[in-house]
């Protein structure tokens, strides 16, 4: 084959390569979005699902009715909750766990509970805003 055939078959052969090199390392570069910190819909639902169990599983741990989590966990998914809730019923008969009173009132916000003084008078009152001078 003459020289210039064959550099005009090269320039042919790197035109054709080049949109489909490009196509390659867009793919990569999308394949990556979980390093990016861009979710995808399967792991939102996964988390999401998993969140609920756990929710279930810690009403049921402190005694707690499910309906009672339900209206304390407005977010959460139901079938989830429940779901949670079930399993960690069934391991607390098969191991005869008792359940584990919360020890806060649920009305109550948890940055409420810290701002308090404590009620014992052993324990040791928290130091205040430091002043500036």
């Amino acid at each position: 084959m003459p020289h210039r055939l064959k550099s005009a078959l090269a320039s042919a052969d790197m035109r054709v390569m080049r949109p489909s090199s490009i196509l390659v390392l867009l793919c990569a570069l999308l394949a990556s979005c979980d390093q990016l910190g861009i979710e995808s819909a399967s792991s939102v639902t996964a988390r999401k699902e998993a969140d609920g169990k756990a929710v279930g599983g810690a009403c049921r741990h402190a005694g707690r009715a499910i309906e009672d989590c339900y209206s304390l966990n407005k977010r959460a998914d139901k079938a989830a909750v429940y779901a949670g809730w079930r399993e960690m019923n069934e391991y607390m008969r098969e191991n005869r766990l008792e359940p584990v009173p919360p020890l806060l009132d649920p009305t109550r916000s948890a940055g409420a509970v810290l701002r308090e003084e404590p009620s014992d008078p052993a324990l040791p009152k928290p130091a205040g805003k430091p002043r500036s001078h």
